[in-house]
C-alpha cells in the first residue's frame, strides 16, 4: 500500500513538513516523481482546467514546465485540519518569448487515510513583472 508521509491526521508541524516537501517536489520539475504524492484518482482544478489522475497529471506538468521556464515556486502554510491542507502560493517563471511572470494563489488540500493528496484545487492569477522585479531566484 503507498503511503506519503505525514499521514493524517496532520498536526501543525505535519502540515508544514507536507508543505515544504511539495514545495521541493514542485521546485525539482520532475512530473512523474511529483506524481506519486497523489492518489491515483486525484481530482485537480488548476485555474479553468480539471485534471483526474496520474496521468493526467505528469501531463498537464510536462506541458506546464515547457511553457513556463525558470520556475521557482514558494508555498506557506494557511490553515489545516485532520486531512486537509490550504495553502498561499507565488511562483515566478518565464516565457518561451522572455518575458516574466508573478502567479499568485490559494491551494486547498484533502489527503486519503494514506497521506496521498486525493483532491487539489487551485486559485491562480499572473502578474506580468520585470527581470529586475524578480524575488524568487
Amino acid at each position: 500500500m503507498e503511503q506519503k508521509f505525514p499521514i493524517p491526521p496532520f498536526s501543525l508541524n505535519d502540515a508544514i513538513e507536507k508543505i515544504q516537501k511539495a514545495e521541493e517536489a514542485w521546485n525539482s520539475r520532475h512530473p512523474e516523481n511529483i506524481s506519486k504524492a497523489y492518489s491515483k484518482d486525484s481530482e485537480w482544478r488548476n485555474r479553468d482546467l480539471f485534471v483526474n489522475g496520474r496521468k493526467e497529471i505528469v501531463d498537464f506538468l510536462t506541458q506546464k514546465w515547457e511553457n513556463e521556464l525558470n520556475y521557482k515556486l514558494k508555498k506557506e502554510y494557511w490553515a489545516h485540519t485532520d486531512n486537509r491542507i490550504a495553502v498561499r502560493f507565488e511562483y515566478e517563471y518565464q516565457t518561451k518569448d522572455g518575458n516574466w511572470f508573478r502567479a499568485y494563489g490559494n491551494e486547498n488540500w484533502e489527503f486519503d487515510d494514506n497521506g496521498l493528496m486525493k483532491k487539489r484545487y487551485a486559485s491562480i492569477n499572473d502578474l506580468a513583472i520585470a527581470e529586475n522585479e524578480r524575488r524568487l531566484k
